[in-house]
C-alpha cells in the first residue's frame, strides 16, 4: 500500500511512525510538505521521502492522507484535483464534511472522514471514523490500518455523529488535562510539593482509567465501590454534586459538539 502523507506535522508524523512501528516499509510512504524545514524534519527522523507539492508519485498512491489545517484544505484540494484516480483520500482535518470535501475534489466520491485524538502522539489515541458510501471494503480496512497504528479505531455509520465525536474522544484529552490541573492544585493547597502532586495526579487518573478499561464495569460502579458511607471520597462528590460538576461536564460536551458543527457550516462555504 502506497501512502502519501499531505502535510508532514505532528499528527502525520506520529502515524508514519506507527506504521513504520508496526512493519511498514518507509519506501512506501512519502510526505508533501511546503515548509522545507519540516521537509527535513521529516526525512531525517522517519526516513520517508518528501516532496515540496503533490506529483506523479501521489497521482501512483493508493491513499492521500491529508493532514493539513482545516483552513488550509480547500488550497489543498486545488493541486489534487487532477492527481485523483480511485485512491481513497483520508482527511483528518476537523469540522471539514466529507461533501464539502467531495466537491471541493469535483465529486470525488472515495473520501474517509477521522477525528483522531493528540494522544495518537503516544501511539494511545482514540480515531473515529466515517466512510462515503462509494469507499470499498478494501479501503475501509486500509484506513482502519493506518489509524489503528497509533491507537484504538471506531467507525460510525452517520456523519453527523462526528460532531459527538469530536466533542467527547477529540477535544476530550483537554478535558482530562483539566481534571488533572485541578488535582494538582488541590494537592499543593493542602501542602503537597509540585512534584509530589503531580505525580500522585498523574499516577491516580492513570490506574483509575486502566481499571476502568480492564474490569468492564460501569464506571458509576466502580465510583460506588470506592465511596464508603461518611468518608472521605463521599465528602468529595458531594461537594463536586452540590456544585453541580457533572452537569457541567455533559454541558461542556455539548457546547464543544454545537461549536463542531458551526465550524462544519463556516469552513464549507464556498
Amino acid at each position: 500500500m502506497k501512502i502519501v502523507f499531505i502535510g508532514g506535522g505532528n499528527m502525520a508524523s506520529a502515524l508514519i511512525g506507527g506504521l513504520l512501528r508496526k512493519g511498514y516499509a518507509a519506501d512506501d510512504i512519502s510526505v508533501v510538505e511546503i515548509d522545507a524545514a519540516i521537509r527535513e524534519r521529516v526525512a531525517a527522523q522517519l526516513g520517508v521521502l518528501t516532496h515540496a507539492a503533490p506529483n506523479a508519485e501521489t497521482a501512483g498512491s493508493d491513499v492521500v492522507l491529508i493532514a493539513v489545517k482545516p483552513q488550509q484544505l480547500r488550497a489543498v484540494t486545488e493541486s489534487l484535483r487532477p492527481l485523483l484516480r480511485a485512491q481513497l483520500v483520508v482527511t483528518i482535518a476537523a469540522g471539514i464534511r466529507s461533501a464539502d470535501l467531495s466537491r471541493w475534489l469535483g465529486a470525488y466520491p472515495r473520501i474517509v472522514r477521522v477525528m483522531p485524538n493528540t494522544p495518537s502522539l503516544v501511539l494511545a489515541g482514540m480515531s473515529a471514523l466515517y466512510a462515503m458510501a462509494s469507499v470499498t471494503t478494501e479501503q475501509r480496512r486500509a484506513a482502519e490500518s493506518i489509524l489503528g497504528a497509533v491507537g484504538s479505531t471506531l467507525w460510525v455509520e452517520r456523519e453527523e455523529l462526528m460532531d459527538a465525536v469530536t466533542a467527547v474522544s477529540g477535544s476530550g484529552p483537554a478535558y482530562v488535562f483539566y481534571f488533572i490541573e485541578a488535582l494538582e492544585q488541590g494537592g499543593r493547597e493542602l501542602g503537597l510539593s509540585s512534584v509530589d502532586a503531580r505525580r500522585l495526579a498523574l499516577e491516580t487518573f492513570f490506574g483509575a482509567v486502566q481499571l476502568a478499561r480492564d474490569s468492564g464495569e460501569d464506571p458509576a460502579a466502580l465510583r460506588a465501590r470506592v465511596t464508603s458511607k461518611d468518608g472521605t471520597t463521599e465528602r468529595a462528590v458531594q461537594s463536586m454534586d452540590a456544585s453541580k460538576v457533572k452537569g457541567l461536564i455533559v454541558e461542556a460536551v455539548q457546547q464543544a459538539a454545537q461549536r463542531s458543527r458551526e465550524l462544519g457550516d463556516e469552513l464549507g462555504r464556498d
